[in-house]
């Protein structure tokens, strides 16, 4: 069985469970629409531009947290909820985790693009606007939370998920910042030499 069978495996399992009587089927669809989306996209551009193993493989992660948060809803994910009680909170902090992987793991992404298309050299500049583009992509997807808001009324709060947290569009955008500095500062070496050996294929 090779990567890519493993990949579409667990993809579609976790999928089909998320789908399975979800806690709202509206918000199911809004949570797991960007993983259906990706889908489709890596799969034609897979042979032209194929990604190094490590952004397949935090797709694939950012598509499970996605279908985790589409299935419960994010401020109810059970796991969640413990460790809330755990730290006497009442707030189920899923979202948070969510937002960070928005961070982390389109800022690999755009890493790989800039460097691969030579849109900026290996440096302090490539981290800085990696950065810029996930924090972008964070300020983005809250403007669309915003225009679900607006068109659906009360059927989006499970969607905005904001748990009656007034700063709460302004902590996913932190979070996916210091999500997408994480990424620059752990992953690059590791994607530096993904890159030269994907080069050489």
């Amino acid at each position: 069985m090779n990567k890519s069978t493993v990949w579409l495996t667990i993809f579609f399992a976790v999928l089909i469970w998320s789908g399975i009587e979800p806690k709202d089927s509206f918000t199911w669809f809004l949570e797991v629409a960007p993983a259906l989306i990706a889908l489709p996209i890596l799969f034609v551009t897979r042979k032209k531009f194929p990604l190094t193993s490590l952004a397949y493989g935090l797709i694939l992660i950012h598509a499970i947290i996605l279908m985790v948060g589409g299935h419960y809803t994010y401020a109810e994910v059970p796991l969640f909820d413990t460790i809330a009680d755990w730290m006497g909170s009442e707030r189920n902090n899923y979202d948070k985790v969510g937002h960070f992987a928005q961070g982390f793991i389109p800022a690999l992404l755009a890493r790989e693009v800039f460097l691969r298309l030579e849109v900026v050299k290996q440096g302090a500049w490539c981290n800085f606007l990696v950065c810029c583009f996930a924090l972008a992509l964070s300020a983005f997807y809250e403007l669309i939370e915003w225009w679900v808001a607006l068109a659906t009324g009360e059927d989006a709060e499970a969607f905005l998920g904001t748990q009656g947290y007034v700063w709460d569009t302004q902590s996913d955008m932190g979070m996916a910042l210091i999500g997408a500095l994480a990424s620059v500062m752990l992953l690059s070496r590791w994607h530096d030499r993904l890159l030269l050996k994907l080069k050489k294929q």
